[in-house]
């Protein structure tokens, strides 16, 4: 019997052992994984990775935890429709577009840093609910599903709050990039999806 792990799979697990790893054995870890916007090409020793790491650690559990449910419900069905292939370059690109948004937004900040997979996330939220805009989900206490839609919106609403309060190191500007970015690779790669969607909800 032939076993082919998912990207999804790997994704989840990657991003969890790591964020575990910073969060409870090797703080160091986090710290290397930081994209700091006015550093990372300042330095001699060039800081261009964490474009890319700073998404596989987390600043707390509670934000693993939230990031990590999110990409369960809607990444695993999105990759078995899109594909594989489309579905690292969605995921790769929602991490570069969000992390090119805080780079010009913090980059004259020297003590900024940030970590989190929340761009790459919202990225594949947003185009899931393009795809599947009648999937629902359950988040326990809640005892009715949610519609993917809603779910979008209290989404960036939890961002919107979150950023206004500015704690820790946690990118809840990302989430805007990673949503812009999902819906920009639908309209890139499935045109087509935007009128069947508008079709059947209206």
């Amino acid at each position: 019997m032939n076993f082919q792990l998912s990207a999804a799979t790997i994704i989840l697990i990657v991003t969890i052992a790591t964020s575990l790893l910073g969060l409870f054995a090797s703080p160091k870890l986090i710290d290397t994984c930081l994209f700091r916007p006015y550093w990372f090409a300042r330095r001699r020793q060039k800081e261009f990775h964490t474009l890319v790491t700073s998404g596989f650690v987390h600043g707390d559990v509670l934000h693993l935890v939230f990031n990590m449910l999110t990409f369960y419900f809607f990444a695993f069905n999105l990759e078995r429709y899109i594909g594989m292939a489309w579905f690292i370059v969605l995921y790769t690109a929602g991490l570069l577009v969000s992390s090119l948004g805080t780079y010009i937004k913090h980059k004259r900040e020297p003590e900024y840093a940030t970590l989190g997979a929340s761009g790459a996330i919202s990225a594949v939220l947003f185009a899931a609910i393009v795809f599947f805009p009648y999937q629902s989900l359950y988040i326990i206490p809640i005892p009715v599903p949610i519609p993917a839609p809603l779910y979008g919106v209290l989404y960036l609403a939890y961002t919107y709050y979150s950023s206004k309060q500015n704690r820790g190191r946690i990118n809840h500007d990302a989430h805007l990039g990673g949503a812009l970015t999902g819906l920009a690779f639908v309209a890139l790669v499935a045109p087509g999806q935007y009128s069947e969607l508008f079709r059947n909800l209206f």
